[in-house]
């Protein structure tokens, strides 16, 4: 066999003491602690999303109002407003006792605690507005975490552990949304909802162990600190001086500097769009997804165990399958061949109208999905990474990661009313339709770029 440097393959022994020692470092403690911080990151975002969407169409709202909720998840949209406070501003108090990143942690972490106790109380039959304030209120406390959580990330691990923290973190996300998802869903059916939002609640007690076990990241931020002082010699030779003219400086090098070094580089509002649109037809296909399988005959059981349980594990090989393919053959062709995949995936829940509640059916388009979308994400996770300067990663990541989550709020809200006007398998055609503008900037930034955006 050869390898990849030309020469004939090594004894197999040496191969797999290799493999081993690459498998071994994802149990290390910091590593492990990663993936119980994914855990936390994913478990509100279904509470808030697909997990709310059965609970409404149990509930008897209409599929209008339904893909109006996906509005609730603007914060994931919006964070990159408050990420640079986040990034700079230590906490009173909290920062001298757990440090700076652990501190806004463990705050976040009581924020979307309470405030998934209070979606699980809430009664959208009776009062749907309460209901939405609450899961706005949850969305807002889980995109902060995520801020955190990002920034954490990479201030907490050495270069060479960043791809395995990386693929840890997806894989706790993951994880995060199985609970929220199938364990929900189950726990619904088996109790009620405000069970199912308090174990949840819970669960969250995972994620404030995980910070409370691991130390406060050593970083240099002589950078940040340089950008200030620049800043305030600017400034005072503008005329601001004292304490205006400091809070002047501190907010240039927070706010200012990360959105100017990426807005500056060429075709950057191009890349902006194709970030925001590459995985449109697939956010646009997810808001109405459980409501259609619900609509359409299944159970809750049904949806938990296939769509959840099964999903999960297609979700899986595709991350690992999209990370093959990217080593293989490189961002560009990686992300034409999932972004065509995700869009064919749509088309197969054309197929699951037809058929109606066949559950092998279901079996099959879900795989499908799953497969793709979790392909798609490997791959774009990847490419949005290699965007970020890292000077201002976490800053940089949360600006590309709300433009991302446009296509999942706001772009997606018509989803419901799409679907009546329409009905399930001509949305099911529009969404794979949806899916060309993304195929399209696509084309436009790999010939419009330099190698470093793509």
């Amino acid at each position: 066999m050869t390898t990849p440097d030309g020469g004939e393959g090594r004894d197999e022994t040496g191969r797999g003491s290799r493999f081993l020692a690459g498998a071994r470092i994802y149990l290390e403690p910091r590593l492990i602690q990663i993936l119980v911080l994914g855990f936390a990151s994913g478990l509100p975002l279904a509470l808030s999303f697909g997990t709310l969407s059965v609970r409404l169409t149990e509930d008897g709202i209409s599929k209008a109002a339904i893909g109006l909720f996906a509005a609730v998840g603007t914060p994931y949209a919006l964070k990159f407003i408050w990420a640079p406070l986040i990034d700079q501003l230590r906490l009173p108090g909290l920062a001298r006792l757990f440090g700076h990143r652990r501190s806004w942690l463990l705050l976040t972490q009581a924020a979307v605690i309470l405030t998934m106790l209070g979606l699980g109380l809430s009664d959208p039959a009776a009062d749907p507005w309460t209901t939405a304030l609450w899961a706005v209120l949850l969305a807002f406390s889980s995109a902060s975490q995520d801020i955190v959580i990002d920034a954490y990330r990479v201030e907490r691990l050495p270069e060479d552990r960043q791809g395995a923290g990386a693929a840890m973190v997806v894989f706790g996300y993951r994880l995060g949304m199985l609970a929220s998802g199938a364990g929900a869903l189950y726990l619904a059916a088996y109790f009620d909802w405000f069970t199912a939002y308090a174990v949840m609640a819970a669960a969250m007690g995972l994620g404030v162990l995980a910070v409370l076990a691991g130390p406060e990241p050593r970083v240099d931020r002589s950078h940040a600190a340089e950008a200030e002082a620049r800043a305030g010699r600017l400034l005072e030779r503008l005329g601001a001086k004292g304490p205006i003219g400091r809070a002047g400086a501190w907010l240039h090098a927070a706010v200012v500097a990360p959105f100017q070094e990426f807005l500056t580089r060429p075709h950057a509002w191009l890349i902006l769009a194709f970030v925001a649109f590459y995985k449109f037809g697939d956010s646009l296909a997810g808001v109405m997804t459980n409501p259609f399988l619900v609509d359409i005959g299944f159970d809750k059981t049904q949806i938990a165990e296939i769509s959840k349980l099964f999903g999960f594990w297609a979700s899986m090989v595709g991350f690992w399958a999209g990370g093959t393919l990217l080593g293989a053959l490189g961002t560009v062709r990686s992300l034409w061949i999932c972004g065509i995949l995700q869009a064919l995936s749509n088309l197969a829940f054309m197929v699951q109208a037809e058929a109606g509640p066949d559950v092998a059916v279901l079996a099959a388009v879900i795989g499908f999905e799953n497969l793709a979308g979790g392909m798609g994400t490997a791959v774009f996770v990847a490419y949005m990474s290699s965007l970020c300067n890292v000077s201002y990663t976490a800053t940089q990541y949360a600006l590309l990661s709300s433009f991302m989550a446009v296509a999942r709020t706001w772009l997606s809200s018509s989803s419901g009313i799409m679907a009546e006007e329409l009905g399930w398998s001509a949305f099911f055609l529009a969404t794979t339709v949806a899916a060309i503008p993304g195929l399209i900037l696509l084309r436009l930034v790999s010939r419009r770029t330099a190698d470093r955006a793509i």
